[in-house]
């Protein structure tokens, strides 16, 4: 689109069929509804050069038509009026539905694809208030803005939008700070990559124990009213409030995630932790009342404890089982956390971050062989970017580094059961101040 709008290059895009009606949806949101695209089959992936060379030789799958044919075409032939140019799109919603029964109107908020297709409360205009009474903010005061990918345009949304979404996902008014604060992020939990990511919620301060959040026993468990519905409204609101997610056309995530049904929330649990709390890395207060939100949340390694002679070897392996575009954040049990004190002497968090990094190694050709670095990490080498521009200089057999060291993180969660914890591989994006939205 940038080649064809921006330099007046003629362009023809080539995707694979499965991205025809998404890549149509954003050409025209981009105001180029007339882009010439050309579709070829999928999967391409894993694909020699010879059966892809037969996809460009062969036919397009949804028009029958050869391909290199419609390329020449949209490559030759001028665009017709209304090809090119701006498109206005109607983003205005009515505040209230029409009164109808209870069952009709849970069923269109279902068909209009409001809800994650669980049973929903719905939001009259009494709950609404309500949930607005939590907060000091306004009705129509603008939150922040929120897209699914950024290929296309940013919804913007209210303080009353975001209330309707958390009434629909059951949570009370003393949770709508948190809620405000998560949608204030601009980060979607709706993400549409075709890699299926979820979103994860830590909650630090105060506020954890003002409105009965659980950073124990069952923490990241469907038991707690605030930790589940919190979570719930986020992803509400993320697919309502950027302008959808819906399967094939804004959302492309090939298997789907289930962690997206509540964005793994939950409170970190300060008080048993040996180290400082998560908000307070990131430059906020004790005292102050925070949430934190990563993405990409789609790989986990599992464990229980630290093993006695051969713990280091133990981790090693877990973080080797991580794919190395997807950085580490360490969930840990109290319990455990203890025992790397007792086990590698980290007394500070920081020290255990540096030694994860210092483990997280895998020779240089294993690395580059991966398909998502190959997607994302390759080209940013190639144009001189480190600390990846080093490692394309390492020899195959070079241990090189699979993460970049501040984009490793530790949370304690857990009620000391037992010392079991897991590696989340998910990529922090920010943590924002929640006593500013009360």
């Amino acid at each position: 689109m940038t080649i064809e709008a921006k330099y007046g290059v003629p362009t023809v895009a080539v995707h694979t069929d499965k991205f025809d009606r998404v890549v149509g949806s954003v050409a025209a949101t981009n105001g180029m509804a007339g882009l010439r695209q050309v579709f070829v089959p999928q999967p391409v992936m894993g694909k020699s050069p010879r059966e892809l060379r037969a996809y460009v030789d062969g036919m397009n799958p949804l028009t029958g038509r050869p391909v290199m044919q419609e390329v020449i075409e949209g490559l030759t032939q001028p665009f017709a009026d209304g090809d090119l140019g701006p498109v206005e799109f109607d983003r205005a919603t009515p505040r209230l539905v029409e009164p109808d029964t209870e069952e009709n109107l849970r069923r269109l908020f279902l068909e209009r694809n409001w809800t994650d297709t669980l049973p929903i409360v719905l939001p009259t205009e009494e709950r609404v208030t309500a949930m607005l009474a939590a907060t000091r903010r306004k009705p129509d005061e603008v939150v922040g803005r929120m897209r699914p990918t950024h290929f296309r345009e940013a919804w913007e949304y209210t303080v009353e939008k975001v209330a309707v979404n958390a009434v629909m996902a059951g949570a009370r008014p003393e949770y709508f700070p948190v809620i405000l604060a998560l949608a204030a992020t601009g980060v979607s939990a709706r993400g549409s990559t075709t890699s299926s990511m979820a979103a994860m919620v830590v909650v630090n301060g105060r506020i954890r124990h003002d409105i009965g959040m659980n950073a124990g026993t069952g923490a990241m468990a469907p038991y707690n009213h605030a930790n589940a519905t919190i979570g719930r409204a986020y992803g509400l609101l993320s697919q309502n409030l950027q302008g959808g997610s819906v399967p094939g056309l804004t959302y492309m995530g090939s298997q789907g995630n289930n962690y997206a049904y509540n964005s793994v929330t939950f409170a970190e649990n300060e008080e048993r932790s040996p180290w400082e709390p998560f908000h307070v890395q990131h430059g906020f207060r004790l005292t102050d009342s925070a949430v934190s939100v990563f993405t990409g949340c789609r790989a986990t390694a599992f464990t229980l404890g630290l093993r006695e002679k051969h713990w280091r070897e133990h981790v090693r392996n877990l973080l080797r089982g991580l794919d190395p575009h997807i950085p580490p954040t360490l969930l840990l049990d109290p319990i455990t956390a203890r025992q790397f004190i007792d086990r590698g002497g980290f007394t500070r968090k920081e020290a255990l971050i540096d030694w994860l990094y210092d483990t997280a190694r895998m020779p240089a050709g294993e690395y580059w062989d991966y398909q998502l670095v190959q997607n994302y990490i390759y080209p940013r080498a190639t144009f001189g970017e480190e600390p990846w521009a080093s490692k394309l200089k390492a020899a195959p057999d070079e241990l090189i580094s699979m993460f970049r060291r501040e984009d490793i993180h530790v949370v304690i969660v857990g009620g000391e059961t037992n010392g079991y914890w897991r590696i989340m591989g998910c990529t922090y994006q920010k943590t924002v101040s929640v006593d500013e939205w009360r």
